[in-house]
């Protein structure tokens, strides 16, 4: 009950002041009138008392409600985004049998680079809370992990479920962005991008380069390219270099989270161009109230 009140809100709540006004008048602007002396008019005033009670009461109700419904009372329920005036991302993450080296983390050398990824790129997820993301994981063949989703708790939780080889040992990186191109195509968001993470060489894609570009710029895509050691540097400058891209080289697990910190501050969403409140109307019921109420002072102001 008392939450109720405590989330009510006004989108007018100027119009309140009518009310202080409205009860001060009432009591200090009464209309002077002619004054006539009746014998025994106590009597006919004690039976009328208890009825012009009620109809001051009604009075009362029909304003007061008639002000509050003006008011435009509402509920805030929550914030929605519009996925139009945001960002849309595709994470295109290596998981070919070399993600299983060893030492890109220089503070825990027993852990392997996808662990390192999958621990950087949870932590990027929440910063995008206005863009839709994708994943898609690359090795042998392709597969989408997840689609476009704002869900970032759910796509955080997929993420511990990947694992190195889960789609083959081999790198199948062009291929990987035809898939990510797919998920792209389609979208009506202001900003396509996407962030293509890999170690190595391509050396099972069947789709030829210059293919992949002409689709990327076909859409107007842009690719963020993040190579790991000793990676196929030349490949991934073309490819974030053709689609107004940057590209990138990390050695160490700091490398790799301040690359993905700078691409976080490169494509930001206007976020206030991006929500949508939705609220929860509430006059009506005001309303309904001061109606009923001024049918009944109608009523009763013509029997007396």
């Amino acid at each position: 009950m008392f939450d109720f009140f405590t989330d009510l809100r006004f989108e007018f709540p100027f119009f309140l002041v009518l009310i202080p006004i409205f009860i001060i008048c009432s009591i200090y602007c009464k209309a002077k009138i002619p004054t006539y002396i009746i014998p025994h008019l106590e009597i006919f005033e004690n039976s009328k008392h208890k009825s012009t009670l009620l109809i001051n009461l009604l009075k009362y109700f029909v304003v007061i409600g008639s002000v509050i419904a003006l008011s435009s009372p509402y509920k805030q329920l929550n914030t929605q985004i519009i996925k139009n005036d945001g960002i849309d991302i595709v994470l295109s993450l290596d998981t070919s049998g070399s993600m299983k080296e060893l030492g890109l983390n220089k503070e825990n050398h027993n852990e392997d680079r996808f662990t390192v990824v999958k621990d950087i790129v949870k932590d990027f997820l929440p910063k995008r809370v206005n863009d839709n993301v994708a994943i898609v994981v690359f090795g042998t063949s392709v597969m989408m992990a997840t689609p476009l989703s704002f869900d970032k708790e759910a796509q955080k939780s997929i993420i511990d479920y990947l694992e190195v080889g889960i789609v083959g040992d081999k790198t199948a990186m062009i291929d990987s962005l035809a898939t990510s191109v797919k998920v792209l195509k389609s979208s009506k968001a202001k900003s396509k991008i996407i962030i293509l993470l890999s170690d190595g060489e391509d050396n099972s894609s069947t789709i030829p380069l210059e293919v992949i570009i002409k689709l990327l710029k076909k859409y107007s895509i842009k690719v963020y390219t993040v190579g790991i050691g000793k990676s196929n540097r030349i490949m991934l400058n073309a490819i974030a270099k053709q689609t107004s891209g940057k590209s990138y080289i990390a050695y160490t697990k700091e490398d790799l989270s301040l690359i993905y910190q700078e691409i976080d501050n490169l494509e930001k969403s206007k976020i206030e161009n991006n929500k949508v409140t939705l609220k929860n109307y509430l006059f009506f019921f005001p309303l309904f109230f001061a109606i009923i109420s001024l049918i009944l002072y109608i009523y009763l102001k013509n029997r007396q």
